[in-house]
């Protein structure tokens, strides 16, 4: 029995019934509606407090680790049942030997090399000793003092398998983070992205997935799904995880009452951006081929490849297309057709210089079209776990038909696709305009 289970019976014993629904732990035991209210449990005492390992990856973020560690040392949270864990992913700066001067309490594991933030993670996961709630936070945060056992509440009282935080900006002027959705073919949504709190964003919720920033989770849930797909190397693996869990019958909460403070994509802006492109078209193609129900992703497959493409051609820089036309090619005259094809054949093997984002686009695409029967393995063993059904999980999806572009010609093509694949009918009367995209 899991430590969340044993908490729930000892619960059960002293709340009475109206203080609150305890969930059915069972996966897929209870239908989910997407405005039921959720209504938290009480605060867990110090003796129900889980032992708890969070889980922090670093690359030269030397200069972001004095706000976060900071911050957890200040936690109101037992000791005894607290492990830090640091996975640096091979930085060149002296993040290392700062954790080793001023924060020698956290145990700080050192990567000769980047191994990514999913696999990063799933390293720190196995690190920890007999942890029965995980914790991943990013380390450009720092937390309030009761960040962490607010996180962990609703997972220990067994009302759902994972929690997201509630996430300012750097300043608390605005909202980082209030949970998460995606648009149909994949793409991200941070809810409340840089929108000014309201009273609203204090109301506990089901969320899609828990941002990897910030995110608690059942130890045994996590590694029972596989964790993070290692696959993915960073950005949207917290989509992939909390789809995941869904289709496998978990619920994910966003809880308002754990605040932290974010300095949002410092890391990201250090690598070549054709690289951070590469994963943000790459990943959500794989989120989307592995949990999907077979039909939905009949529909949605080729709306995503065919915006996909328009996207790469739009940043190509490719301007003029006529060199490429047949019909705009001037003969010169009668007589001199052979001339021409033979220009065309020597034009047709001559390099054609591509922006570095469209390359990055082809060569994402193909990572899962070039290996299709690994990608349709991967896919069975998501599949033949499935506990809850697609329709069930759009409710959470927030901005399914969300058009990621405003080019006309783009717009077009996906307005045309969404009808012509009966998208619009598979996500009807599920868009929300409150929710702007961010990921």
């Amino acid at each position: 029995m899991s430590f969340r289970h044993k908490i729930k019976k000892q619960l059960r014993k002293v709340l009475p019934k109206s203080e609150g629904p305890l969930a059915d732990l069972t996966p897929g035991g209870s239908s989910l509606l997407k405005d039921e209210p959720l209504t938290p449990g009480p605060p867990l005492e110090d003796k129900d407090l889980p032992r708890a390992a969070i889980v922090i990856l670093n690359y030269n973020g030397q200069h972001h680790l004095e706000g976060c560690f900071g911050s957890l040392s200040e936690l109101d949270y037992p000791k005894d049942r607290l492990e830090v864990i640091l996975i640096d992913n091979g930085s060149s700066d002296d993040s290392v030997e700062v954790m080793a001067r001023d924060h020698s309490w956290v145990k700080t594991i050192v990567n000769e090399r980047n191994v990514g933030f999913s696999a990063g993670c799933n390293q720190g996961a196995k690190a920890a000793k007999e942890p029965d709630v995980l914790v991943f936070l990013n380390n450009d945060m720092r937390v309030r003092e009761d960040w962490l056992r607010e996180l962990v509440g609703p997972v220990v009282r067994g009302e759902c398998a994972a929690s997201t935080a509630k996430m300012f900006s750097w300043d608390g002027k605005l909202l980082n983070s209030i949970g998460g959705g995606m648009n149909f073919h994949g793409i991200g949504i941070q809810k409340g992205y840089l929108k000014e709190p309201s009273l609203t964003d204090d109301i506990p919720a089901r969320t899609l997935f828990a941002c990897g920033g910030a995110m608690a989770i059942d130890a045994e849930v996590y590694f029972d799904v596989e964790g993070f797909d290692e696959e993915f190397f960073a950005y949207y693996e917290d989509v992939d995880l909390g789809w995941r869990l869904w289709v496998m019958g978990h619920e994910i909460h966003y809880q308002p009452r754990a605040v932290c403070w974010h300095h949002h994509s410092s890391t990201s802006r250090t690598f070549p951006m054709e690289t951070i492109r590469l994963l943000q078209v790459r990943n959500p193609f794989f989120a989307c081929f592995k949990n999907y129900d077979d039909e939905t992703l009949r529909r949605v497959l080729p709306a995503q490849l065919g915006l996909a493409m328009r996207r790469t051609l739009m940043v190509s820089g490719i301007d003029d297309d006529s060199s490429f036309r047949i019909e705009k090619v001037d003969p010169g005259g009668a007589g001199v057709v052979g001339r021409l094809w033979d220009k065309a054949r020597r034009s047709a093997q001559e390099d054609y210089p591509l922006r570095r984002e469209a390359v990055a686009d082809m060569v994402g695409i193909g990572d899962l079209l070039k290996n299709w029967d690994h990608w349709m393995a991967r896919r069975a063993s998501i599949q033949s776990r499935r506990k809850r059904s697609d329709d069930e999980i759009f409710q959470l999806f927030s901005r399914p038909l969300w058009c990621i572009e405003g080019e006309p010609s783009y717009r077009e093509l996906h307005e045309g696709m969404v009808h012509f694949f009966g998208l619009d009918k598979v996500f009807h009367g599920l868009t929300s305009e409150d929710d702007a995209p961010s990921k």
